[in-house]
């Protein structure tokens, strides 16, 4: 897998070291001198930009399908789904999630995020993880598919117990993580079925789901609950990885913090340039179904493969300056979330969800830091942090 170009001593077990997590630009940029594809702990790495576009634009050779498992018994839709019947459901869902819809939560989601902030400022202190980044997108889901937001604590445990699944050993992990994937199937399996019995009396999202069709067929109940389960891992989780990312850069970065504050204006370039320089979801996987030839790297059929959308938006070969964090930046392709047929479904929502955070905290809190003496541990892969606490003025209320 040594491409013949360059040869440097890079550490294929780095990606699960916890200092690179934290700091993972320069291992990029190391990988990226070994070749388009890096070996790597659960197999090859493509870290190049190019090998990275190129997997993400060709489903056929490296296939979603059977990428994912997390224990769920029905496929991630439209992830797990590949040409042609991919299309199909992006016929039906991309219009739902479409920015002119988004843009109708604006008023919900400001008001979410007051009143998060509401529960903290007076203190002057707060974790924003657990009083900030982690509820919201999990409330901002509730209002979508029309449940209670009494159900936030539910929907946490149930991301949380497929996202971080607990136990001792793999076989405990694994069934961990079966556990809580049958919890959000049967979930979802009853709310489907009280919703039909209900049809036509609420306006959400899971009610659209249930009177749209694909070829003049409706969904099943399966199809709902997978449309469901990847919403829940992919809407939730990662808004609030970036969040957790985008505001502990900030905090360290003053005279970053300080151009949204004196310019609110920024905060949607903002965003693009955090999206592309934290890469929250820094690794996406693939399936190779043939032997194939990446860039000199052979990969073999069968083989599962980390794509790697951090590397990509850190590739000097495709952006000189990519180690510049410029917040005006603009235009701005990266691949934060992903490329191709599989691009994000809910991206649309998730920079909403980004934009308002950001400017309701900086408009109400304009200085904040991390505790003194605060380590930060960022996870891989998914780079959550799991304790961020902040201090700000008491001055900042109001």
């Amino acid at each position: 897998m040594q491409p013949a170009e360059e040869s440097t001593d890079f550490d294929a077990e780095g990606f699960l070291d916890p200092d690179v997590s934290a700091n993972p630009q320069p291992y990029y940029r190391q990988a990226q001198a070994s070749g388009a594809v890096v070996p790597g702990s659960f197999g090859p790495q493509v870290v190049r930009r190019s090998a990275v576009e190129y997997v993400l634009q060709h489903p056929e050779e490296f296939s979603s399908s059977f990428a994912v498992d997390l224990g769920q018994s029905v496929p991630l839709i439209p992830l797990q789904v590949d040409p042609p019947d991919h299309r199909n459901y992006r016929r039906l869902l991309d219009p739902i999630f479409a920015p002119r819809q988004m843009n109708l939560l604006e008023p919900d989601i400001t008001r979410m995020v007051n009143e998060r902030i509401d529960g903290f400022i007076d203190k002057g202190e707060c974790n924003y993880s657990d009083d900030l980044a982690v509820p919201l997108p999990s409330s901002v889901f509730l209002r979508l598919v029309g449940l209670p937001l009494s159900q936030l604590d539910l929907f946490l445990g149930m991301k949380d117990g497929i996202l971080r699944p607990t136990g001792d050993d793999m076989d405990e992990i694994v069934a961990s993580q079966k556990q809580a994937a049958r919890q959000i199937e049967e979930y979802f399996t009853e709310v489907v079925k009280e919703r039909k019995a209900d049809a036509g009396n609420q306006d959400d999202i899971l009610s659209m789901f249930l009177t749209a069709e694909i070829e003049g067929q409706r969904l099943t109940v399966d199809e709902i609950v997978g449309i469901c389960f990847l919403f829940i891992l992919a809407g939730l989780d990662t808004v609030t990885d970036s969040l957790e990312c985008f505001t502990a850069y900030l905090a360290q970065h003053p005279d970053q913090r300080q151009r949204i504050v004196d310019d609110p204006s920024v905060i949607p370039s903002a965003v693009e340039e955090l999206l592309r320089w934290e890469t929250p979801v820094s690794t996406v996987a693939r399936t190779c179904t043939a032997d194939i030839d990446l860039e000199g790297c052979p990969i073999k059929k069968g083989e599962g493969v980390g794509v790697g959308i951090g590397a990509a938006n850190v590739d000097e070969r495709a952006l000189p300056d990519a180690f510049n964090v410029d917040l005006d930046r603009n235009p701005n392709k990266h691949l934060a979330f992903g490329g191709g047929i599989h691009r994000c479904l809910g991206s649309h929502l998730a920079r909403i969800e980004l934009r308002i955070a950001l400017r309701e905290w900086h408009r109400r809190i304009p200085e904040y830091s991390i505790v003194p003496g605060t380590e930060l541990i960022y996870q891989p892969a998914l780079r959550q942090i799991d304790f961020l606490p902040l201090v700000f003025p008491a001055a900042a209320q109001g």
